[in-house]
């Protein structure tokens, strides 16, 4: 499936990412294990599979109990290896194939930790659908966890094209994980196709008994070439393409040892009754819900894709997992809410610091905590320096950021010394940097963190200066704590 959107891992006031991270309910497992069997469509062997419960951040993972050390393979795009009759992961040679259909049941039955256990290398086809999956996870019920469930929040339009195949998906924001799926195929029987859901909540009555389908002259490629030994006309759509009579028909019929079959009007074979006029489509809508599975995290905005296909799908979720880690790696700014009153206002900082106009770099100080604390300066047109710093670009000197880290530093440190009557004194300052200007209209949040205890009157501290969640400058401080004469 052709797919694409973009999102990132923090919950941000001006929606800089594309997408933030919130915490709205309880993660989900099964009450019980559930077991199901049958053919591999591809290999033909006949496969156990166990969903068993697991506990809280677990996630979807696959364990291979027919091998000797019975590997434990995450369920994520990063492993995935082929897609081209379906998903398949791999890890060192260890391989469990048509994974989406199971991963799409329990999306769709809103799990979040579960094991699936397995004595093959395929996961049962069953009738081509995930409704039996579904109707088992009915039978065992499910159970809330106490840990809260992440999601990535869509809070701006993404685009992913394949101009060459006629491809493209958009993200949207939305309340809910939905998605508007579109098909289209160069087919008299099968053209254009559109399903959707509003939300996983519909799931069940609307998607999960939607089978796979493929074309005559695909299954004749896939027979002639030994690919679905497990292949049966009762969980595959078969869609007529071409003329055929009734004697290839027969052959056909004989070949999955079924009973002897006719077109339809319509141009699909006679083996099953279609559960929706768009079943073709809403199938397709089922693959994606299970291979988006594959970020390991839920979505929360809506999906439009137009001709989607396994392997956009993989390459959409990897894109995804890679900015989850680049948000998740990203050093956030502290929290800065101007209408919370400050643990030491001007005034309490006028008690800790001997600097005075035009040299006391702090405003006011928001936080402290055992080995960190977090200041703030305004910078506004008015600081006497932009007089020659420059007066036709203005600039916040960054020699000054650094006055402003260090007293930062010196108030933490002087805060938390049993009486008054103590200065700091910067000894050193290593690897400072200066990483994007600052200018009038600028609140620069200061955050100092101790590297070390203090020692011997010694403090060793890093500074990090932010404008938003851009970091401008930072650098390490050392000071000594001296008695006042």
């Amino acid at each position: 499936m052709y797919f694409v959107l973009k999102l990132s891992a923090c919950k941000q006031k001006n929606f800089v990412s594309n997408f933030r991270t919130i915490m709205i309910s309880k993660q989900k497992t099964l009450a019980a294990p559930v077991t199901l069997s049958g053919k591999g469509l591809h290999t033909g062997c006949t496969v156990n599979m166990t969903l068993t419960p697991a506990p809280e951040n677990h996630g979807i993972k696959f364990k291979r109990v027919d091998l000797e050390d019975q590997p434990i393979i995450d369920a994520s795009a990063a492993f995935v290896k082929d897609t081209s009759r379906g998903t398949v992961i791999d890890v060192d040679g260890v391989k469990i194939s048509t994974i989406e259909h199971a991963l799409a049941a329990i999306t769709g039955m809103d799990l979040d930790n579960i094991l699936i256990e397995i004595d093959g290398p395929e996961l049962p086809i069953l009738d081509g659908s995930a409704k039996y999956i579904v109707e088992a996870i009915e039978k065992s019920g499910t159970q809330e966890q106490d840990a809260e469930r992440d999601y990535f929040e869509i809070t701006e339009k993404i685009v992913y094209k394949d101009e060459e195949k006629g491809i493209e998906i958009v993200a949207l924001p939305d309340d809910e994980y939905s998605i508007n799926t579109l098909i289209s195929f160069n087919s008299s029987v099968l053209n254009n196709q559109f399903a959707s859901i509003n939300s996983l909540s519909e799931f069940k009555d609307e998607v999960s008994m939607c089978r796979t389908f493929v074309f005559l002259h695909e299954l004749e490629f896939l027979l002639q070439n030994n690919l679905v030994k497990g292949g049966d006309l009762q969980n595959a759509i078969v869609i007529m393409d071409r003329e055929v009579n009734q004697d290839e028909l027969d052959r056909i019929a004989d070949l999955f040892d079924h009973e002897r079959v006719e077109i339809k009007e319509q141009g699909i074979l006679n083996n099953l009754d279609l559960h929706f006029d768009n079943e073709m489509a809403r199938h397709k809508l089922l693959d994606i819900i299970g291979d988006l599975t594959l970020i390991g995290t839920r979505i929360k905005g809506r999906i439009i894709a137009t001709r989607p296909g396994h392997s956009a799908n993989i390459e959409f979720a990897k894109l995804i997992q890679k900015e989850i880690k680049k948000q998740r790696n990203k050093v956030k700014a502290p929290h800065y809410d101007p209408n919370e009153t400050p643990v030491l206002d001007i005034n309490q900082i006028k008690e800790l610091l001997p600097h005075r106009y035009p040299f006391l770099m702090v405003d006011k100080i928001i936080d402290i905590q055992e080995d960190s604390i977090v200041g703030v300066k305004n910078i506004t047109m008015n600081e006497n320096f932009f007089q020659g710093h420059f007066p036709e670009e203005p600039v916040f000197p960054g020699v000054l950021q650094a006055e402003a880290m260090a007293q930062v530093g010196g108030i933490f440190v002087l805060n938390s010394l049993p009486d008054s009557g103590y200065s700091t004194y910067f000894m050193k300052i290593d690897g400072l940097k200066f990483r994007k200007k600052v200018i009038p209209g600028d609140t620069v949040i200061f955050k100092v963190e101790l590297m070390s205890p203090i020692r011997r009157g010694i403090a060793n501290m890093k500074g990090t200066a932010y404008v938003g969640d851009t970091i401008v400058s930072e650098g390490e401080f050392m000071a000594q704590i001296v008695k006042n004469k």
